[in-house]
């Protein structure tokens, strides 16, 4: 690489979960003498400051806001094709639905090279949720290169009509330094044992599961605990369904949290009843943290996980299994240890963000040659 290459990192945040700490990840271990990684990210009227922004600025890189009037406005389109034409951007990078759109026109519009990286789809009920999450998962079609983190979402894009030769699999990364670095907490009831989630809360996590298997688990295991790390659209409609069950005084839920890899730490079991998903970055944080996870077996958590190895997994939607594999983690210390190292030692091999970040820079480099 002859020159320093521009990318500018662009998504519309909702938060800081998986796709906001894969972005700042990947710029953390990009390396600065080939790459110079910028951010820009979109700010809606009343829209709390945003995490994701603050870590960044901690990586001494730029950052760029571009105001919404609105949830959708496609003033942004313009604005966004002004800041690349004015940083002299040469790539950028977007990362979901919202982003997708407005990223892929600006580009063409700048006249760029886009690379588009999904992170998971969604399987919403809604018809004008449905109908954006078509509309952004058409613009994929125009971006130079589609860059999914899972196989299952490799052949999910194929499937939308995306040309094989503008697909790649990069396998996910994250930055594991962080889950090593943070101490395992003192807990004030060691004796209680803490089931724990950490992800948004949206239909396709389908936590309502997680909630009827702790109400059965509670019933027989009453010294047990579940941990709600996490927000989202659904959460008020699971706070509201959790005060029907008899455990609900057992049950927290603690919304977005700064000590999120703290309180990780302190769970005895990892849970996740998902449908649908990508390569859950939480869940290579609990098995790096070597908490124990049992899980639903669906594409992209089997990418990690495999069965009775690294962890359990029941077949979707079948709680009675996922129940007894929640026990048998719970209260066989011996089974744990062998399965938490077998899965720590999985994920540090396979998925560290160093990795990744060599494999993008890669890309980087070779989208541009042709310019």
């Amino acid at each position: 690489m002859t020159s320093k290459l521009k990318v500018l990192q662009f998504i519309c945040p909702t938060g800081f979960y998986g796709a906001e700490r894969w972005v700042l990840a990947l710029a953390k271990h990009l390396d600065p003498s080939t790459v110079s990684c910028d951010l820009a990210v979109t700010m809606e009227p009343g829209q709390k400051p945003l995490e994701l922004v603050s870590e960044y600025k901690k990586l001494n890189l730029g950052i760029h806001i571009i105001e919404m009037k609105n949830k959708f406005d496609l003033g942004a389109v313009a604005r966004l094709a002004k800041l690349i034409r004015e940083q002299n951007i040469d790539i950028i990078h977007t990362h979901g639905y919202k982003s997708d759109i407005i990223g892929v026109l600006a580009a063409r519009r700048a006249k760029i090279k886009c690379i588009v990286t999904p992170h998971g789809f969604e399987n919403a009920k809604d018809f004008k949720l449905r109908s954006f999450i078509w509309l952004g998962c058409q613009s994929m079609r125009f971006a130079h290169k589609v860059v999914p983190l899972s196989q299952q979402l490799m052949r999910d894009v194929l499937s939308m009509g995306v040309k094989p030769q503008n697909a790649l699999y990069i396998q996910n990364g994250v930055d594991l330094s962080e889950v090593e670095a943070e101490p395992i907490p003192v807990r004030t009831e060691p004796g209680k044992k803490r089931i724990g989630f950490v992800g948004q809360m949206i239909s396709r996590k389908n936590i309502r599961d997680i909630l009827d298997i702790f109400d059965q688990l509670h019933k027989k295991q009453p010294n047990t605990e579940l941990i709600l790390l996490g927000d989202g659209d659904a959460r008020q409609a699971l706070e509201d369904y959790s005060k029907t069950l008899d455990c609900k005084a057992a049950i927290d839920f603690l919304g977005f949290r700064d000590d999120r890899l703290s309180l990780l730490k302190s769970f005895d079991l990892f849970v996740m009843t998902s449908t649908l998903e990508g390569i859950p970055r939480c869940l290579m944080e609990a098995t790096a943290a070597s908490i124990p996870v049992a899980a639903y077996d669906i594409p992209g958590i089997d990418q990690l996980i495999s069965h009775e190895k690294t962890g359990l997994l029941a077949t979707l939607g079948d709680k009675k299994t996922l129940l007894a594999y929640w026990e048998k983690l719970l209260f066989d210390p011996s089974y744990v240890r062998e399965i938490t190292e077998n899965a720590k030692q999985f994920v540090y091999d396979n998925y560290s963000a160093q990795r990744m970040a060599v494999e993008y820079s890669d890309l980087f480099e070779e989208i541009t040659k042709d310019s």
